[in-house]
């Protein structure tokens, strides 16, 4: 939340492109976290209701350097599109699949595996389904994505609840009516710190205001809580949201 006092900052307010990756990095995924783990087996469920191969395109809105979101859309999507608004985020994701990715995503994909065995054999194979878009969700195309997928984004780059909703309600739109989302929030979180860097701006919410953003353009709207991490940084949270819904048809 914005401290009193100061304005509120927006989303154009911060230097995304200076996103520091090596000490988001290190500071989160590093290693498989309790809250990761809950996050994919939550994913993986979403993902395992559509046949392999069954989806043409697939969303990740702002995707940054974490991969884990993308490994469970790659049994399903046929090209999943991981869309990045920082030139950081950007050079990292397409490092990852030009290069190969870095040995420290293996327990993830492992994990997403054992959950669905659909998925590709190996991380490398199943990033090849994967391709790095620049945009944000003030560039989507209506109804282009068969799914969509968000985790630690509308809540974490904007201290304005009205932008925090727009942005959310953009991520609806982008999917065909029908289509599927899923999608992960940090709970109550305020503008916070990556390392001694700059204060980047959040909006805290919670599941009330979770179903107020998504029920009226939704159904089978279900929202669901993960426990606060204690092995994480503390970032002023208290746990993680995880959502599943459909987009309403006309």
């Amino acid at each position: 939340m914005a401290t009193a006092g100061r304005e509120v900052r927006r989303n154009r307010d911060a230097d995304w492109n200076a996103w520091p990756v090596a000490e988001y990095l290190a500071e989160n995924y590093r290693r498989l976290h309790p809250c990761d783990r809950g996050v994919i087996r939550h994913h993986s469920a979403f993902y395992r209701q559509f046949p392999p191969d069954s989806l043409a395109r697939t969303l990740e809105l702002g995707a940054g350097p974490n991969l884990y979101p993308l490994m469970p859309a790659t049994a399903a999507g046929r090209r999943v599109e991981a869309v990045e608004p920082s030139a950081a985020g950007r050079a990292y994701l397409r490092r990852q699949l030009t290069h190969g990715p870095e040995d420290s995503w293996e327990p993830f994909y492992a994990l997403a595996r054992a959950l669905d065995p659909a998925l590709p054999r190996t991380l490398a194979e199943a990033l090849t389904r994967v391709h790095v878009v620049r945009g944000d969700a003030g560039t989507l195309t209506e109804g282009r994505y068969d799914t969509a997928s968000m985790n630690f984004v509308a809540e974490s780059v904007t201290e304005d609840f009205g932008e925090f909703t727009a942005l959310c309600e953009a991520f609806v739109r982008a999917v065909r009516p029908g289509g599927g989302l899923v999608a992960a929030f940090m709970a109550g979180m305020p503008s916070y710190r990556i390392g001694q860097g700059p204060l980047w701006p959040a909006c805290p919410v919670d599941e009330p205001a979770l179903r107020a953003v998504f029920g009226p353009h939704t159904t089978a709207l279900r929202v669901t809580r993960l426990a606060k991490d204690r092995t994480l940084p503390e970032y002023g949270d208290d746990g993680v949201l995880l959502l599943t819904a459909r987009r309403t048809t006309p």
